[in-house]
């Protein structure tokens, strides 16, 4: 098998432009008819064909101009159309089957739920299409459905017009006045129970907020409907932007590839997203849905009022939304905790993309399959290019650059360079340097290193170097905004000879550069990265006392925390090299005094007590002996435990909180006391303590802490409160995920097994992919041992069961497969295993594109090298 790729470079402007399309859509299980009316223009002087992208469609009939067309080519992605006029109507039906849409994308039937996925390319399978990013039209869109099952039919736009037929039948109209892409069509027909609100606008709008859930789930959704109304006065307040329609829907859904989707005025959710009360969701949960709430509701400016050219231009509309959602996050909650959880993300994750052999920019220039770059590397390191950008610019700059930008591009399909270009007029800062970060992929690495002269000068000199991805042998050096401190052996903040930036900061825009520092103490500290300034990994000559050191004067609390976890990190590398003794007294001393010193501060304190995981572990390591790694780790957390021990048991009474809140305080107070509980569950008396929790919980966050905590401590204590757990919400697949997820997880030696069982349980649907990835998806990302188990058996499980659900749902397995691509942290004799998996994989003829893509690249991956 090989498939061509896609390439930035090769774009080209659409030969036609559709202006308007009207949409009739009479659905049925099986054989819903789709009839299509476009209004379609030659752009420029051409004698091109139209070509018109659509897949699995049966096709009925074409009309242009009303007239039966017959001059036409079917193939299996499309239409083309020849000798047709410049300007002309077509009308196009189609035939399509819901039900037989495993894969979620276009138009699909689950759970008698008729729901739409368009986004990137997923408009094709519901009607003959230019379906691309650059073809803006006005929708109109009516729907005909069983009245008595589909009570609720929905698409873009406001409501029209509706009526009800003789035969049982109903109808409604929608139309969208604002042109878009047909990604951003959606259309939802079911039946649900419905949460309604009202919204004015600072213009004073009246906007109508409906959101939908399913049957009896309705005070579950309370909690998203309050989010949408604070994300919407967010966006007036910091941004300048009111919403546009007259009214604005959020639809629930079990079964959905993605978190959710922007549609104009109608954002469909993984109910995971949107549903969320005190005794189902976990603090945790109720983040996830004020953050996945807002982020889509910000899109309806920077992703739908302005939209990408080109895929290829994904980040442009992803990565600047995640930073307006992070941004709106932190004003809503904690900005540390949110800092250092987007953090772990790069960390864990974005890291080792940049790592592998699906290295990439934030604008790829080349691709495959599109869904493939749905990635953390777009989404993610294009949210922190973003932010770079807002620290470059300050707030003000920022947002007169944003007010620029839609002036400019408002209604437009657009580039990043556009966007840069647009920030660029804002002030006198030139970016031309910066937007390297656009086109460059990989990770850079920060080095800083010291130099003692006589004299009393003291020299730190900043290196950047990025090594050579997959995708580029060459690498420049970058601008890198570097939020830095420098404290002397008092305690004392003190700056360089030379005047930095501004506000701690200094611009790394070329390979090195040296900072003196004279008369101003011989020990000088260099705290870098602070805040996660720019989106790359640190080499630093710091000692472990100077860690301490750090951790107890640094101004930023980032860095304080960042401090600790590399403390952390260069003792567990101590335990891998079976050097454990060098973790002396001081060292151990210097720890128990920095967490005493936090008991008052639960927010950083918590933060501090999560030792690396093993995941981030292995981003600055190679050639991994996997269970060595692992052992260290765990060796060095119970070594922990015992040297806290005493601290430990006080700070978990101080967080006790009353009844439940989704408060700032309460939800500090929380996580430290569950992250407290995990490291009191490594001693062997703390049964009783997990036991207790667990019976006494009256929210889920503690509930799911203590059964963490019963994982580490003890397998029969955990089966006993997991066997609890499953008797209560055993008929709530929702809440059941987490109970999935956490088997999928337990380092045990019977594993497979277990994941046998699972995927015999009655509430797990291979067809719904939250059930997949809390099962399979946390097994192969987040079980060390049974992953990576010596026999290979661990991947040859995930092999076997990628060939199966590829079969049906090619996007989720290719979202899966991710662990098996980036195998070349590890040893020689590991790396085998896996790539003889990959090589199974890519032995099979049915193979989907998205699969193909990672696996072909993952086992090419070096051999260029």
């Amino acid at each position: 098998m090989t498939l061509l790729a896609k390439r930035r470079a090769d774009y080209r402007a659409p030969a036609f432009t559709i202006s308007d399309i009207d949409l009739n859509v009479t659905l049925h299980p099986t054989a819903t008819r789709v009839v299509s009316s476009l209004r379609v223009s030659r752009q420029g002087e051409h004698t091109e064909s139209l070509v018109l992208d659509g897949e699995h469609l049966t096709l009925v009939s074409i009309l242009l101009d009303g007239k039966p067309f017959s001059d036409y080519a079917k193939t299996g992605t499309g239409l083309t159309l020849a000798n047709v006029p410049d300007d002309f109507n077509l009308t196009i039906e189609t035939v399509i089957n819901p039900e037989a849409n495993k894969a979620l994308e276009g138009l699909y039937l689950s759970n008698g739920v008729y729901c739409t996925q368009c986004e990137a390319e997923g408009f094709r399978r519901i009607t003959y299409y230019l379906d691309r990013p650059d073809v803006l039209a006005r929708f109109t869109c009516t729907i005909t459905g069983d009245k008595a099952t589909l009570p609720t039919m929905l698409a873009n736009g406001n409501p029209i017009a509706r009526g009800e037929n003789s035969d049982g039948t109903h109808w409604v109209t929608w139309e969208d006045p604002y042109p878009k892409p047909a990604y951003l069509f959606a259309l939802v027909a079911g039946s649900f129970d419905q949460l309604s609100d009202t919204f004015i606008t600072a213009s004073g709008k009246s906007v109508a907020l409906e959101l939908y859930v399913d049957k009896g789930k309705r005070d579950r959704g309370v909690f998203a409907l309050e989010a949408l109304k604070r994300s919407m006065k967010w966006d007036e307040e910091v941004f300048g932007l009111e919403y546009d329609l007259d009214i604005y829907m959020i639809v629930a859904v079990d079964f959905f590839n993605m978190g959710a989707m922007e549609n104009k005025g109608l954002n469909v959710f993984n109910s995971k997203f949107v549903l969320a009360d005190q005794e189902s969701a976990t603090d945790e949960d109720f983040f996830n849905v004020e953050s996945v709430i807002a982020h889509e509701y910000f899109h309806n400016w920077t992703g739908n009022r302005v939209t990408c050219r080109d895929w290829f231009q994904l980040s442009l509309k992803e990565g600047l939304t995640v930073f307006r959602d992070q941004q709106f996050s932190s004003d809503m909650s904690s900005p540390l905790s949110n800092r250092i959880k987007q953090v772990r993300v790069m960390r864990e994750h974005q890291f080792a993309e940049d790592a592998s052999a699906m290295s990439h920019p934030i604008r790829p220039d080349e691709v495959i399959e599109m869904n493939n770059f749905y990635t953390v590397t777009v989404y993610d390191k294009g949210a922190e290019v973003i932010r770079m950008m807002h620290t470059l610019l300050g707030a003000e700059g920022f947002r007169a650059g944003m007010d620029e930008y839609f002036r400019r591009h408002d209604g437009q399909a657009v580039t990043c360079d556009d966007f840069v270009s647009a920030m660029q007029s804002a002030t006198d800062i030139d970016l031309t340097h910066f937007s390297l970060w656009y086109s460059q992929s990989g990770t850079p690495t920060v080095s800083v290193k010291r130099d003692v002269k006589p004299g009393c000068e003291v020299t730190v000199t900043l290196k950047q170097h990025t090594p050579p991805t997959a995708d580029q042998a060459t690498k420049q050096a970058l601008y890198i905004p570097l939020q830095i401190e420098f404290i002397n052996e008092r305690g004392e903040h003190v700056l360089p000879d030379t005047p930095m930036y501004r506000d701690n900061l200094c611009i790394l825009d070329k390979p090195a550069v040296t900072l003196t520092f004279t008369g101003k103490g011989r020990q000088i500290t260099p705290v870098a990265l602070g805040n996660f300034s720019a989106p790359a990994k640190l080499q630093s000559d710091l000692t472990p006392e100077e860690y301490l050191h750090a951790f107890r004067f640094a101004d930023d609390a980032f860095s304080r925390w960042d401090a600790i976890q590399q403390l952390y990190n260069w003792a567990i590398e101590q335990y891998y090299t079976n050097q454990p003794e060098n973790v002396g007294p001081t060292i151990w001393q210097g720890l128990v005094s920095a967490v005493d010193a936090e008991q008052q501060n639960p927010e950083l304190l918590a933060e501090c007590l999560v030792v690396p995981s093993f995941e981030s572990l292995i981003q600055t390591r190679t050639d991994i002996d996997v269970h060595a790694l692992y052992n260290a780790r765990e060796a060095f957390v119970g070594d922990l435990s015992d040297k806290l021990a005493g601290i430990l048991n006080t700070v978990y009474e101080q967080n006790q909180t009353g009844d439940y809140a989704y408060s700032v305080e309460q939800v500090s107070a929380r996580r430290c006391k569950n992250t407290v509980l995990t490291l009191l569950a490594r001693q062997q008396d703390s049964a009783s303590l997990i036991r207790e929790q667990f019976t006494q919980s009256d929210n889920m966050s503690d509930s799911l802490g203590a059964l963490k905590a019963a994982q580490i401590q003890d397998l029969k204590l955990f089966s006993e409160l997991m066997q609890q757990f499953e008797q209560r919400w055993h008929n709530d697949p929702l809440v059941l995920d987490k109970w999935f997820g956490l088997h999928a997880t337990c380092p045990r030696d019977d594993i497979l097994a277990q994941l046998t069982l699972l995927r015999q349980h009655p509430q797990f649907s291979q067809q719904n992919p939250n059930r997949v990835r809390a099962v399979v998806g946390s097994f192969a990302f987040y079980n060390t041992t049974g992953f990576h188990a010596d026999d290979g058996s661990g991947y040859q499980f995930l092999t076997d069961y990628l060939i199966e659900l590829d079969t049906t749902n090619p996007q989720v397995a290719s979202r899966l497969v991710t662990p098996l691509t980036q195998w070349q942290h590890y040893n020689g004799e590991r790396q085998a295993l896996m790539k003889r998996q990959l090589s199974r994989l890519l032995d099979n003829k049915n193979l989907s594109k998205d699969l193909y893509e990672k696996v072909s690249k993952a086992l090419s991956f070096g051999h260029n090298d």
